[in-house]
């Protein structure tokens, strides 16, 4: 059974439902099976660096 991961900043549980259809539409086509997993991992802008800098600090400066 495929499974996909995503990281990134957190959703709306409304676009959490459309990021989940979208690429479960888009696995079925590619693999021609009906279960896809997909976990949805969130990170918070203080947990990630971007360019040496945590994301919250250049949010905070732009």
């Amino acid at each position: 059974m495929p499974t996909i991961t995503v990281e990134g900043p957190a959703l709306s549980t409304d676009s959490k439902r459309e990021l989940v259809r979208r690429f479960t539409e888009t696995a079925r086509e590619v693999y021609d099976i009906e279960d896809i997993i997909v976990l949805i991992k969130e990170n918070p802008p203080e947990n990630v660096g971007v360019g040496g800098q945590l994301i919250a600090d250049r949010q905070q400066n732009a």
